[in-house]
């Protein structure tokens, strides 16, 4: 694991005594981000839905960083107003925020293309809608501070290779990946600018979300392991974090993704990976 020390040299957002906030920072990826930046003497912000869970996330943290350096506020990441009321508690608590972690998301399957429009609505208002809320709230004072700053957004594998199963949450991390490379151009050639974007695509991850699991799958990876791996990503510069686990390997990412881009240059029918005529295809193209 990189040292505290070799982190804040290379990251020097994440020095110590700078400002963190965290969407979804009660639990999971986002608690498991929150608990290693104050180890490293950062303030932290946390943002959640409210009640006993962002109460107990609150007490976690404070109890590494101390109660006057953490800060918890109830927080509707689908309302731009709550992203600006969290703005405006940040800035009188703390001052000017270094990192900005936009990680707050839902997993809950609204169903087919053609049904339940507001429960998709609702997914997408979350998933896509509260980051660029997240953005448009905190980047204006990240770029005036003229301090070094970064914009960290929790995207999705799902977002790139979109299996079946949950067309929904897809759409929201398509959407969510297009809009942070598009942030990351925007942002390395603003004038002046110390402020990068970059997309964190974790792997299998126990969190939250995690749908039945009530304790934590061979298979995947920690909220820890994610945060251990982001931080070394954030070192070498990567704009992709592309996160393995403990079943799926970088390679076979790579494979999968070279795959669906190749439906569109190859011509062939949409997702079809899972099509049956593709499938000895598929499962060779793997195998190489």
């Amino acid at each position: 694991m990189t040292s505290d020390a070799e982190i804040q040299s290379a990251l020097p957002a994440l020095s110590r005594g700078n400002v963190a906030v965290i969407t979804g920072g009660a639990s999971g990826i986002g608690l498991a981000a929150a608990k290693r930046l104050a180890a490293m003497g950062m303030k932290l912000v946390l943002a959640d839905i409210g009640g006993a869970r962002l109460d107990a996330a609150r007490q976690a943290v404070a109890a590494i960083t101390g109660e006057d350096t953490v800060l918890a506020v109830a927080t509707d990441v689908s309302k731009a107003d709550d992203l600006a009321r969290l703005a405006e508690k940040t800035h009188a608590a703390f001052g000017p925020v270094s990192l900005l972690m936009n990680n707050a998301g839902v997993g809950n399957n609204p169903g087919k293309p053609w049904e339940n429009g507001e429960a998709w609505k609702r997914l997408i208002d979350i998933n896509f809608w509260g980051v660029v809320h997240g953005v448009e709230a905190f980047t204006p004072a990240m770029l005036a501070s003229g301090k070094p700053g970064l914009i960290i957004n929790s995207g999705s594998k799902q977002g790139i290779t979109t299996p079946p199963g949950n067309l929904a949450y897809n759409v929201s991390k398509s959407a969510l990946k297009t809009f942070t490379e598009g942030l990351a151009h925007a942002l390395r050639n603003e004038p002046g600018a110390k402020l990068a974007a970059h997309l964190l695509i974790p792997g299998f991850t126990f969190t939250g979300i995690t749908e039945g699991a009530t304790e934590k799958p061979a298979a995947a990876w920690t909220g820890e392991q994610v945060i251990d791996f982001m931080l070394a990503s954030l070192i070498s510069g990567d704009f992709y974090i592309l996160c393995p686990d403990n079943e799926v390997k970088r390679a076979t990412d790579e494979k999968r993704m070279a795959w669906a881009i190749g439906d569109i240059i190859e011509n062939r029918p949409a997702l079809s990976r899972w099509h049956p005529d593709h499938k000895d295809a598929f499962a060779a193209f793997m195998d190489r």
